[in-house]
């Protein structure tokens, strides 16, 4: 009787590993489905993990075979950078349409040496020769000059609407007039009635407008000569990107 009840004992030993070896395996596979959930699923693959957890409970070897890889895409943080690139190609289409618009009209009215167009790194941006809209020494847009500004504001009718800076600049000449007692003055005056000429146009909202006076600080070209210092005297209207203006405001 002795003997018997040892090989019962025995039996019972051999057999005790299963129970946490089945836990282990159960927790395997929760994690793995979990991985999966988290990440872009192959059908197939998912397939060949499900087929080698039921052939382990089944008693195989469970030898996995990843011969083939894996692949889970990596996504940018929050999605932004793909984002971005999409708005970059987006607003850069935009703006070569808005400059497209604005470079026939200008060529329409034979003002090719008095406005200019360039797209740089903070966006579209027009360049204006003082005497195409003001008097020597003055912020008023003459009479005969009102229709250009009114026309130029439909060029810039977008949507959706983009922020625009309208700035003014003047070259070094020192001014000091009852109107003006610098140029910081007058290059501020420009922008902000230039500004309010484009701002008659119902179709513009004034939430995306500002003006700054830069006076003679930020020149283009050398003032030692009578060219140069003309190059100076300018209105500037910068149209920025929909993604560059949102960082601004952020």
């Amino acid at each position: 009787m002795a003997k018997r009840k040892k090989k019962n004992d025995d039996e019972h030993m051999s057999e005790s590993w299963l129970l946490p070896y089945s836990d282990l395996l159960t927790l395997l596979l929760a994690l793995f489905i979990v991985l999966f959930s988290m990440s872009a699923v192959d059908a197939k693959k998912f397939q060949k993990f499900a087929q080698t957890f039921n052939d382990i409970f089944q008693g195989s070897t469970g030898v996995m075979d990843f011969s083939d890889t894996i692949q889970t895409p990596v996504p940018s943080p929050d999605g932004k950078a793909n984002k971005d690139d999409i708005l970059n190609k987006k607003d850069e289409k935009e703006l070569k349409q808005v400059e497209g618009r604005i470079n026939q009209y200008i060529e329409k009215k034979h003002l090719t040496n008095k406005i200019t167009m360039s797209l740089t790194s903070e966006g579209l941006l027009l360049r204006i020769r003082d005497n195409v809209l003001f008097d020597s020494g003055k912020a008023t847009i003459r009479k005969e000059d009102v229709q250009m500004a009114r026309e130029l504001s439909n060029l810039l009718v977008m949507n959706p609407p983009h922020q625009i800076i309208i700035s003014g600049h003047t070259d070094n000449v020192p001014i000091k007039t009852a109107s003006f007692e610098s140029n910081w003055e007058l290059s501020a005056m420009r922008a902000i009635n230039f500004m309010k000429i484009l701002l008659e146009n119902p179709k513009l909202d004034p939430r995306q407008f500002s003006a700054k006076g830069y006076g003679e600080y930020q020149p283009v070209a050398d003032n030692s000569t009578p060219e140069g210092r003309a190059k100076n005297r300018r209105v500037e209207v910068l149209i920025m990107p929909i993604n560059q203006q949102k960082n601004v405001q952020q």
